[in-house]
């Protein structure tokens, strides 16, 4: 018997032994740090992996995967366990490397508005890192979520009708593939001809082509004025009818979020925004100059005012702006508080901005006739949005959930929509890949894993459903 036949947790020991004396103390296997490592968050899918490896370099994690391809041993990247689709539960037998030591910022180029850094940073570190250069990275998905992660689930949020998502951001990557051999993807300059886009390959495969460990990230000027607003409908049709004029009409506002008088309720109990009132909302943000952004608020005021608008409520001071916020990004808190102790379950569809009205309504249907409460709220400019199912943490209440979602998915779907606009596949979506991208493109998509990865170590049984030659 050779070394890679042998069952899996001897294989998986093997590995261990050769890079204790490589790694020492950057390796764990305390109960405490396997349980932290063996999920993510909404998800209760979980796994404890048989030990945690955290790299503090590049060179790290080509070691790491160098012992666990030659032995056949499953490993998933880490990074700060905050995605949804239980990307980072690991399978049977399996490492978990954890790249949140790899912080740092390995050059900043301020005149050419880019900056390389290590995955393991945070967004927020980040912009506390580079204040003083007056550059900032826009893209906000809310979480204390890491460049790295961000990259390998094609992260977005709330700014990204502005300025793009993490496929418009990332100019460059360093790869660390299934072998152990490290690749340089893309570079500094903001267009190039040569070549296949591997860059844009790597972000959104969700560590199943191979493991990012340095991000170029391109950065933008932090804007001279920054102006918040609320405004309020009696009706659900006539915010998104807002929403929807706004961007046809090319006004580059920074962020539309949305939130129906459901979650709203919630908002207000939750974050205390007891001032306004339970309905429809949409919640707007303009930067620019201030002449600008003083055309912006004309223009969105007006529009507003047509559909029905209740008056624009302003968020003047920095800190007020802050709160309305982070009340934006505890919605899914908000929620889950609606009724403690339920599960929550949070979609993540997405269409063509000029069917989001028909999608919406429509969901709203779905959930009268479920029977279930369900706040929804949403990224409104880009057509993407989320309905946060709530339930008994039982399985005929996630049963329940379940099938409200496939309906919801289902409607994105007919209407030329995504499963997932922001969330990822992981393993929460992958029942609904062949229907949105079809056998003959997964058959691709298998290949490529195929090639890359031939022993199907790096995060087995994600992004990609069980096919003729995925062994998952």
């Amino acid at each position: 018997m050779t070394a890679s036949s042998a069952p899996a947790p001897n294989r998986l020991q093997a590995v261990l032994k050769a890079l204790q004396p490589l790694m020492g103390e950057q390796i764990s296997t305390a109960p405490s740090v396997r349980e932290e490592h063996s999920h993510g968050e909404a998800m209760n899918a979980s796994r404890l992996p048989e030990a945690v490896l955290f790299a503090q370099s590049t060179q790290d994690v080509s070691t790491v995967l160098r012992h666990c391809h030659a032995l056949r041993v499953p490993v998933v990247a880490f990074g700060a366990g905050t995605s949804v689709e239980g990307h980072v539960v690991p399978p049977e037998h399996a490492l978990s490397l954890d790249l949140s030591r790899m912080t740092g910022i390995v050059e900043l180029n301020a005149e050419d508005l880019d900056c390389r850094v290590q995955a393991g940073i945070t967004r927020q570190a980040l912009n506390v890192e580079i204040r003083e250069t007056g550059l900032f990275f826009p893209v906000d998905p809310g979480g204390e979520a890491t460049i790295g992660g961000m990259c390998a689930t094609r992260a977005s949020g709330t700014a990204a009708v502005r300025y793009g998502t993490m496929k418009e951001n990332v100019l460059g990557l360093t790869v660390v593939l299934a072998t152990g051999e490290i690749i340089r993807t893309g570079g500094r300059v903001r267009k190039s001809s040569t070549g296949y886009d591997l860059t844009s390959l790597f972000v959104g495969s969700e560590g199943t082509l191979g493991i990012i460990t340095e991000v170029q990230l391109r950065l933008h000027g932090r804007p001279d004025t920054v102006s918040a607003a609320i405004c309020q409908f009696e009706n659900l049709h006539d915010a998104i009818q807002t929403a929807m004029e706004i961007i046809q009409c090319g006004i580059p506002i920074t962020r539309v979020e949305l939130m129906d008088s459901v979650q709203m309720a919630a908002s207000i109990r939750y974050s205390g925004l007891t001032e306004y009132q339970p309905l429809t909302t949409l919640f707007f943000e303009f930067t620019g100059s201030p002449a600008a952004v003083r055309e912006q608020v004309e223009t969105t005021e007006a529009i507003a005012s047509g559909n029905n608008g209740l008056g624009f409520a302003w968020a003047e001071s920095p800190e007020e702006r802050t709160r309305l916020w982070k009340a934006r990004h505890d919605a899914y808190w908000a929620a889950k508080a609606i009724v403690p102790g339920a599960r929550v379950i949070s979609t993540d569809c997405i269409v063509p901005i000029s069917r989001l009205g028909e999608l919406i309504e429509g969901v709203h249907r779905d959930i009268e006739a479920s029977g279930l409460r369900a706040p929804l709220l949403g990224h409104v400019g880009d057509g993407n949005f989320h309905t946060l199912i709530i339930t008994d943490d039982t399985p005929e209440g996630h049963q329940r959930a379940l099938d409200l979602d496939r309906k919801i998915v289902g409607r994105a779907l007919s209407l030329d929509g995504s499963c997932s606009g922001e969330h990822g596949v992981g393993m929460g979506k992958l029942e609904f890949l062949d229907a949105e991208h079809g056998a003959g493109t997964l058959s691709v998509m298998r290949a490529l894993k195929n090639t890359m990865d031939p022993h199907h170590i790096l995060n087995p049984g994600k992004l990609l459903p069980p096919g003729p030659v995925y062994r998952g």
